[in-house]
This record gives C-alpha cells, sequence and structure tokens, in this order.
C-alpha cells in the first residue's frame, strides 16, 4: 500500500457480506421477517429503501442482488441522468438474453425529477430491471406515485447505540477493521451516544480518532467528531417533525419543549427568518385573543432576526417561544375563520344586502344602495337592529374562551349578541 494506494475507508472495509453479518433492522431481517421471506421464495420485487444515513441501505442492495443471484446496477441519482438509465436498460436487454436479471439500484432516487423517474416506469413494469431506490426522504412526498405503486416500500431504521457499540467493537477485532488498536470504553459509549444511529459516521470517526490516540480516549473522540450538529434534513420530513413538535409544546404550555426543539432547529442549521414566520403563526393560531400582545412580541422577534440575523436575533426568538409557551391559549380566532370559510366555500353565494352597499355615485343610490343603513354613531340601537348577513342566513361562527384577555370580553361579547338579537339562538346553540 503507497500513498498513491490508500486502504479503502473503515467502513466500505466493514461491509457487511452476508446478511448475517448486517446489524440492526431485526424488524427486516430474521426468521419470518419481511426480506427473510422474499429471499426464501426466491422472488425479489422492486423496493423502495427509506431511512436516515449510514444505516445500511446501500450494503443492504448489493447483499440482496447477491442473494437472488442477480446483476447489480449501482447509479447515484445526484449524478446520473436519463441517459445513464439507457444504458443500464440497454445492458439489462443484452443479460437478459443470457437468462441473468438485473437489478439497477439507484441511490439517493429522490434526486430525479418526475421526467427521469418516468423514465424507469417501463422497465420496471416489464421486469426487465428490477429497482432498488435509496432514499433519506419521504417517499409519498419525493417519488411519484406510479413508480411507488410498483414497488414496496421498507422502512429502515437508525441503529440503536447497542447497535452502534457492536460495530465499534467490531471493527477493533475484525482483521478488515483496526486490528491492533484499542480504546476506552468510554470512548466507545461517547461515539455510539454521538453517532446518533449512524454507522458510516461512527467508524468514520473511529478511524480518525485512531490516528489521534492510542488507545482511544474520550477526548480523541470528540476531536475526530468535530461539532456536533442534530441531524436535520432542512426541506424533508425530518425539519417538518421539528416545526411540529415546536409548535405542539408552544400549545401545550411546555417552555421546556419549546426551548428544546427550538434550539434543535437553530442548531440544525434552520433558516431562522421561516422558524420566525411560525412562531407568528402560532400566535395567531394558539394564543389569539387570550393574549393580544402575543402576535405583536413575534412580529418584534421576527423583525429582530431579519435586522440582526444569526446568531444575535436567536435569543429575539427564544424569547418569543418562551412567551407563547406561558400565555393563555385561544383558537377561537383559527375556529372562527375556519367557520366562516367553510361557510362561503359550502353555502350559496347570496348578494350583499341593499343598506350594506357601497353608495358612491347618485345612480347607484337611486338603486337602493346604503339605503336603510343605520349609522352607528348617529343611531346605535337601529344599527343592532338591522341584519349584517345575506337574507335569511344565520351563523354562529365564533366563540370566545375563558382565557386571559378573551375572558374578561366575553361578557362584553354576549351583550352585544344580545343587542343583535341573537342571544337566545346562541344560547340554544350551546
Amino acid at each position: 500500500m503507497t500513498l498513491f494506494d490508500p486502504p479503502a475507508p473503515l467502513a466500505e472495509r466493514l461491509r457487511p457480506r452476508t446478511v448475517a453479518e448486517v446489524v440492526g433492522q431485526s424488524h427486516l431481517i430474521g426468521p419470518g421477517k419481511p426480506l427473510t421471506r422474499v429471499l426464501a421464495s426466491g422472488r425479489l420485487g422492486s423496493l423502495i429503501l427509506w431511512g436516515p444515513p449510514g444505516v445500511g441501505k446501500t450494503t443492504l442492495a448489493r447483499l440482496l442482488a447477491g442473494e437472488v443471484g442477480a446483476h447489480f446496477i449501482p447509479l447515484s441519482a445526484v449524478s446520473a441522468g436519463v441517459k445513464d438509465v439507457r444504458e443500464a436498460t440497454a445492458e439489462a436487454e443484452r443479460l437478459r438474453g443470457r437468462g441473468q436479471r438485473t437489478i439497477l439500484f439507484l441511490d439517493e432516487i429522490h434526486r430525479f425529477n418526475k421526467a427521469q423517474q418516468d423514465a424507469l416506469l417501463p422497465h420496471v413494469e416489464s421486469g426487465l430491471l428490477t429497482l432498488i431506490g435509496a432514499t433519506t426522504e419521504n417517499p409519498s412526498f419525493e417519488v411519484n406515485p406510479a413508480l411507488r405503486s410498483r414497488a414496496r416500500t421498507l422502512v429502515l431504521q437508525a441503529l440503536t447505540q447497542e447497535e452502534v457499540r457492536h460495530l465499534l467493537d467490531r471493527a477493533l477485532s475484525d482483521p478488515r477493521g483496526l486490528p491492533g488498536v484499542s480504546a476506552q470504553p468510554e470512548a466507545l459509549e461517547l461515539l455510539a451516544r454521538l453517532a446518533e444511529g449512524d454507522a458510516r459516521r461512527a467508524l468514520s470517526t473511529l478511524e480518525v480518532a485512531a490516528s489521534l490516540a492510542d488507545p482511544v480516549t474520550p477526548e480523541a473522540i470528540t476531536e475526530a467528531f468535530g461539532k456536533h450538529l442534530p441531524a436535520m434534513d432542512k426541506n424533508g420530513e425530518d425539519f417538518y417533525n421539528l416545526i411540529s413538535a415546536l409548535h405542539k409544546s408552544v400549545r401545550g404550555s411546555h417552555v421546556d419543549g419549546a426551548l428544546y426543539w427550538l434550539a434543535r432547529m437553530i442548531e440544525g442549521g434552520a433558516d431562522t427568518m421561516y422558524v420566525a414566520r411560525r412562531v407568528v403563526r402560532m400566535a395567531a393560531e394558539d394564543i389569539g385573543l387570550a393574549d393580544p400582545q402575543a402576535l405583536r412580541l413575534c412580529i418584534a422577534a421576527r423583525d429582530t432576526v431579519e435586522f440582526l440575523g444569526s446568531p444575535e436575533g436567536d435569543l429575539a426568538l427564544a424569547q418569543a417561544v418562551v412567551y407563547l409557551a406561558l400565555a393563555p391559549k385561544s383558537n377561537s380566532v383559527y375556529v372562527a375563520w375556519k367557520n366562516a370559510l367553510d361557510a362561503v366555500r359550502e353555502g350559496e353565494t347570496l348578494p350583499v344586502p341593499l343598506h350594506l352597499r357601497n353608495a358612491p355615485t347618485g345612480l347607484m343610490r337611486q338603486q337602493g344602495y346604503g339605503k336603510g343603513y343605520a349609522y352607528y354613531f348617529d343611531d346605535p340601537e337601529g344599527s343592532f337592529e338591522q341584519d349584517y348577513l345575506p337574507d335569511g342566513v344565520q351563523l354562529g361562527l365564533y366563540a370566545p374562551t375563558g382565557e386571559g384577555w378573551e375572558a374578561r370580553v366575553a361578557g362584553r361579547w354576549r351583550k352585544l349578541q344580545e343587542a343583535h338579537g341573537e342571544g337566545a339562538e346562541q344560547s340554544e346553540q350551546d
């Protein structure tokens, strides 16, 4: 081995050679499990392997091809295109003439656009290609429905800390790994935790740490691992799951949960302006009129993020999130607005009553526009007696809660209903 012929990375050297060597995915591999049954039948159909990085998607695809004796063509959707797919199908055609089946492995399949994915359809449909696609993104969003319907989706899970630790022990004992290198148990425990289920990252870090210290120490692991950034795909399911967790923690008035999920997003590299916009939405949706100041404070936090950027503006977001979590909650306006939209979308389109119409011209006034309108400041009593909805329409869209500021105005709301002649009807509904 020379400087110009370096060894393969540790993760590549330790790639499992048989299905039995695979660590993790016990829900798919083992007695009576889905992949085991498929291999036993000898009928391997197209698959979509969905899971986080470093859990063995590529390894599993290679092993499956070997188990069924198929020719394996690996492509990466990051660099491949329709031309590469054509070449793969031409190769598969030649091999089929010799009785050889072909598995096309397409890594990062979500990087293929709709047209590129559609180019695979006829070959998968005809059975010329058995497609195994690998993706870290939710196939429901990133893989065309037509392609999904022709492939079985299998969900791979992040490795547990125990499974990562098992891989690390194997790396230190396997002749293909790091024979002769030792590591302190606490160093391996630290790495198993930091890796967050990513076997590739765990093995790569161990290889670097082994060049820094022997035996490998926790300090060497920390240096080799670098800055710990929480895993987060900025445009994928993980990102929206974090937003969901933040929103639900705020709604549930759990301050620590709200701060934790916010920190996960910021440290994961989320667009702080996007997070700020979502925080403003939380103020309108879940705090509402229980604390009208919440929306104003969140707008100020958004302006601060825009003005200062990150990390200086992050503190303003944290302040807003804590305020929202502590604030009384009301979704009455959110519900009322949804009710209003439903009433408009599902109801008949009725004309605006004449007395509520705008009358800027003499001709309009001659036609009765604005006639009979009771101006509140001139005729409060008449103002309450007139109708404010289309003829024959009765609605009960808004209902204040007993939270915060809204509880204080609930009495006025009831008096207004009575003044409009709606109190009795609402009481019957309640």
